[in-house]
């Protein structure tokens, strides 16, 4: 949600601050702060000093896949706790190619979508609900 406001915000090139972020989204500060930190050391994002400073993205949203952000935030490696063991039985393997093979589809839907896409279906989306309450 924080990467949506900072999409919508990227064309006029200024950063946002983690308590406006925060205030729109209605995420929590501190946990806001520690998703950007991870976000900056992954390269999506960067941060500006000063009394204008917050964050912009580090490149721009349509670069940005969906892939990118869960892949930082839930770590490279999204496999059960034993799946680097050998299946001790048929049941195991069987179920670690089902897990591999769901892995793969939902990374290739993830890799589908950018920033820019989800920030689109939300405009559209808002868009939609004002005309629906005129």
């Amino acid at each position: 949600m924080a990467l949506l406001e900072l999409a919508a915000h990227y064309s006029n090139g200024e950063p946002l601050q983690i308590r406006q972020i925060a205030a729109e989204q209605n995420i929590p500060d501190r946990y806001l702060e520690q998703l950007l930190a991870t976000l900056r050391r992954a390269g999506i994002v960067r941060s500006q000093r000063g009394a204008k400073g917050g964050y912009i993205l580090a490149k721009e949203p349509w670069k940005i896949t969906i892939f990118d952000v869960v892949k930082c935030i839930e770590g490279g490696d999204s496999q059960p706790h034993d799946a680097h063991q050998e299946p001790k039985s048929v049941d195991g393997t069987v179920l670690r190619e089902v897990w591999q093979e769901a892995k793969q589809a939902s990374d290739a839907i993830l890799k589908n979508y950018t920033l820019q896409d989800i920030a689109e279906k939300r405009e559209s989306r808002q868009r939609l609900d004002i005309m629906y309450y005129i």
